[in-house]
């Protein structure tokens, strides 16, 4: 979609216009589908709902969309970030409520058979990463997500940004060492378990 498609599509949606929100969903969904499905994992079954829920908020939210912020995927974007994390949050509730299930002694206390625990290990690394990319501040986990997960050129990511390559480089440099600060605290918390 180029900017005077994009132009058009937005004074669409602020309007209310069924076409709009045709062409939005056309020219996003399976972008905003493979985004969350790499966030989530591919096997996720709640990546449906995560999707659904990113498109109805946008559709809540279309009066308050600014072109001149950015462009309508980082929008979309944001807003997918935004329902990735809230499921993330509402999912460790559920896991501290199987804990102390387990704790109990209950039928959840099994162990997990000793052939599972590499697969395990890489799973607990590719959940890790994805809660932190959550957890990063929207404009970080975009740049980050464009770069080394879509595999985007930092020029690319430019034009998409409407900004300038030095101002992404910059970006970049501030959202790795966000990234990082935010694994390390997980990795001392998750030492901090398992002494205690």
């Amino acid at each position: 979609m180029d900017e005077v498609q994009e132009r058009e599509v937005a004074r669409g949606l602020r309007e209310g216009d069924a076409e709009a929100w045709r062409a939005l969903y056309d020219a996003y969904a399976e972008r905003v589908w493979r985004a969350v499905a790499r966030l989530m994992g591919p096997g996720s079954a709640d990546v449906a709902d995560v999707v659904q829920e990113t498109f109805l908020a946008a559709a809540r939210s279309a009066g308050n969309y600014d072109p001149w912020r950015g462009s309508l995927w980082l929008w979309l974007w944001g807003i997918a970030r935004r329902h990735v994390a809230l499921h993330y949050r509402k999912e460790k509730r559920h896991d501290r409520l199987r804990d102390e299930c387990r704790n109990c002694g209950g039928p959840l206390s099994s162990a997990p058979p000793t052939s599972a625990l590499d697969s395990l290990a890489d799973a607990e690394l590719a959940d890790l990463v994805r809660t932190t990319l959550t957890e990063l501040p929207s404009e970080y986990g975009t740049v980050l997500t464009a770069r080394y997960l879509d595999g985007e050129s930092v020029e690319h990511i430019a034009g998409q940004e409407r900004s300038t390559v030095t101002a992404v480089r910059s970006r970049l440099a501030r959202a790795r060492q966000a990234f990082r600060q935010i694994l390390l605290r997980y990795a001392v918390f998750a030492g901090d378990k398992r002494s205690s």
